[in-house]
């Protein structure tokens, strides 16, 4: 579990890097040392700490240590909570922090834009998600090209003129290679759908329309537990259809 993806592109400093890692490694004191202890521990000033509280995201040191605190926990042990498993595969969390009018702007560009081609890109685990996705638009008769991390660059680049949107799929929101094809089309006002996990992170905040996933193992980057995020994107890539579709039948009435 890589945890160097979570402070990835956060623009922390030498002396907040080494807060952060000196966090992850003594999780279970340092709700006892507080904000004071550790700052004395790494020969810094609290306002440092309040800081690289803010960079990650957090309103103070509390917050930054409880979540750090869940991040670091065993995940495997949580992934195998019966209970908790199964009813974070429902559909609850995926419409309550994706907002109807984010769907609503995806409809209009699949309904709308039938010159240019939709840009389909992710690596891994995710690519496999996006290629899913890429068939399936492809079968509603949407122009698509899909590309991953083996393809040469080119074939983003020398297609420009041609790509009205880009849609990527990255489970932290902050693969670079994922990252550097969403700073490219925004330089070319090429618009940016993205799927990330439930956190601010690089990706989302430059999106045009970002649809955040609960991902209950944001440190699995390798895949080795039960995995929802993965799975709630596609339902939530078949729910867009369905609506897709409504809205489509709606139009000819």
């Amino acid at each position: 579990m890589d945890i160097s993806k979570f402070i990835q592109n956060k623009g922390l400093t030498e002396i907040e890097t080494k807060v952060f890692n000196y966090m992850i490694d003594n999780i279970d004191d340092v709700s006892k040392m507080g904000v004071r202890g550790v700052a004395k521990n790494n020969y810094t000033s609290t306002s440092t700490i309040m800081r690289l509280a803010r960079k990650l995201g957090y309103s103070g040191f509390l917050e930054m240590q409880y979540n750090l605190l869940a991040l670091t926990k065993n995940e495997l042990d949580d992934s195998l909570n019966d209970s908790d498993f199964i009813d974070s595969l429902n559909m609850d969390s995926l419409l309550r922090i994706n907002s109807r009018g984010a769907i609503d702007k995806l409809i209009n560009i699949l309904v709308n834009d039938d010159y240019k081609f939709i840009f389909i890109y992710a690596n891994g685990f995710s690519g496999i998600v996006a290629e899913y996705i890429n068939k399936k638009f492809l079968v509603m008769g949407k122009k698509c090209i899909f590309s991953n991390g083996t393809d040469s660059i080119g074939v983003f680049e020398n297609n420009l003129e041609n790509i009205s949107s880009i849609i990527v799929v990255s489970k932290s929101g902050e693969t670079p290679m994922v990252l550097n094809k969403v700073k490219t089309a925004k330089k070319h006002n090429i618009k940016v759908i993205s799927f990330t996990n439930e956190r601010e992170n690089s990706i989302s905040k430059l999106s045009d329309i970002c649809f955040k996933i609960e991902d209950a193992n944001k440190l699995d980057d390798r895949n080795l537990m039960p995995n929802t995020f993965f799975p709630k994107v596609l339902v939530l890539i078949e729910l867009i259809v369905y609506e897709y579709y409504k809205k489509k039948n709606s139009d000819f009435e």
